[in-house]
């Protein structure tokens, strides 16, 4: 969701299933003015959400941003959904910082992890 140059690269571990994730695909406009402070914001919002495992987030070279949010039930996932500042940001979002996006919801129905020692 932001930027993320600084980020640890590590990825969400791997949690007991079932749980869902929200998989949002994006192609950005080159109007990016305020998606910084915003992403951030909504960073620091989605923490406060009970039931909030983490997120993915990478970025292809032609410009595909991908961000991968994990939730342990519907109903975390619908209380970050539905969340207010979630939704100005969405139609922000909308109006000015993407071309184009798609979301897939889904119920995680195995999950497994590696870490090399």
């Amino acid at each position: 969701m932001s930027d993320h140059s600084q980020a640890p690269v590590t990825p969400v571990e791997a949690y007991e299933p079932p749980y869902c994730m929200a998989v949002f695909t994006a192609v950005r406009t080159p109007d990016q003015s305020g998606y910084s402070e915003t992403n951030a914001r909504m960073e620091d919002l989605v923490k406060d959400i009970p039931g909030y495992l983490g997120m993915d987030y990478a970025q292809t070279p032609g410009g595909l941003a991908i961000t991968v949010g994990y939730f342990r039930d519907a109903d975390a996932l619908t209380q970050w959904q539905s969340d207010a500042e979630h939704r100005a940001a969405q139609r922000r979002g909308q109006a000015q910082w993407y071309q184009s996006y798609t979301l897939h919801v889904a119920k995680v129905e195995r999950s497994h992890g590696f870490t090399r020692a």
